[in-house]
């Protein structure tokens, strides 16, 4: 199998699920880095780090990589 596929998928299953924890759970255990990011680097900057880190990127990579694995790469 792809490595590819399964890191894709991986990959994109986590941002979905941070994406949908931010507007159903945002307290969750999910997010415990979140305060500390807002605590070092300011409420706006910190909050988004985290969402640039924990759900953009996941998001972009794991797209990147299936459509790669789509395209036949790996």
């Amino acid at each position: 199998m792809d490595t590819n596929l399964i890191l894709g998928a991986l990959a994109l299953l986590f941002g979905l699920a941070t994406l949908i924890g931010r507007f159903v759970a945002p307290g969750s255990a999910m997010f415990s880095k979140l305060q500390p990011m807002k605590e070092r680097f300011g409420d706006t900057a910190g909050a988004a780090i985290h969402v640039v880190a924990y759900t953009v990127v996941p998001l972009m990579a794991g797209t990147a990589m299936l459509a790669a694995s789509a395209m036949g790469g790996s």
